[in-house]
């Protein structure tokens, strides 16, 4: 799968220092066009860290971080965003006094109003362009499974739904590559499967994807290729099945649940 061709994101000889503290000591990987790769490891191992670094929240003591052949390095998180890499976060990040439907609407609007063009023809474009945003909030309405709730205000909606919230204002960006930390944290049973279901439609739009999660059985069965970060190192790299039956990974997690880690083995 990986060929030759340079992987849509780079991470090469990333390292983060806090002071004394080691954070990253030397993370070196690739994310391929369409697919979905899952960063795992105990707490503390760096994994939000890395993200942080990706997407220009915390500038990387040394290394390298590229997408789509440019340099990230120095860039802010909105610069990041407008090239396509867009990120949800742990906590919710949504617009709680707007309704769903409002929410992604901003998103949009956002995104619209970064061009220069579009300022300059204004009020011409104006109604036209509206319309069409409405349609395109609708369409990720349908695709995140949300339309019924359109209407809702996003407070009043149970956290599952205020996930999804989420999703759609990182859709509304228009991702080449989405980044989700933690996507599935405080989600049921039922809210998780769901969620499973949407990372699938998601890709079928050609979305690549990076997660960061702690949940065993969905990065499992979700992933294409694992990345386990320990201590700020990567110990193992490679699918599913390979990652749950390596003794490193499986000695890491002893103590943070390395039964999960098992579960199919």
């Amino acid at each position: 799968m990986t060929g030759t061709r340079e992987p849509l994101l780079t991470v090469e000889h990333v390292a983060v220092h806090f002071g004394g503290l080691v954070a990253i000591a030397d993370m070196n990987f690739g994310v391929h066009s369409g697919e979905v790769l899952g960063l795992i490891g105990p707490n503390g191992a760096g994994k939000t860290t890395a993200f942080n670094v990706i997407t220009g929240f915390l500038r990387p003591t040394k290394g390298e971080v590229r997408f789509k052949e440019v340099s990230l390095n120095g860039l802010k998180p909105h610069q990041v965003t407008s090239l396509g890499l867009v990120r949800t976060f742990q906590r919710t990040s949504v617009f709680q006094d707007n309704t769903v439907v409002g929410n992604v609407l901003i998103g949009l609007h956002r995104r619209g109003r970064a061009t220069l063009l579009d300022t300059l023809l204004g009020l011409q474009r104006e109604t036209e362009s509206e319309q069409e945003l409405k349609e395109e909030a609708w369409s990720i309405l349908r695709l995140v499974g949300l339309e019924r709730r359109a209407f809702d205000l996003a407070s009043a909606l149970p956290y599952g739904d205020q996930r999804l919230v989420g999703v759609a204002l990182a859709l509304a960006a228009q991702p080449t590559m989405l980044l989700l930390d933690e996507p599935v944290s405080g989600m049921n049973a039922s809210e998780t499967a769901r969620f499973i279901k949407l990372l699938g439609l998601i890709r079928e739009q050609g979305i690549t994807i990076l997660l960061v999660e702690h949940d065993m059985p969905m990065v499992m069965g979700v992933s294409d290729r694992i990345i386990v970060l320990n201590y700020g190192r990567i110990i193992a790299e490679g699918p599913p099945a390979e990652i749950q039956r390596n003794p490193e990974v499986i000695a890491a997690y002893l103590g943070h649940g390395a039964r999960r880690v098992h579960h199919h083995a």
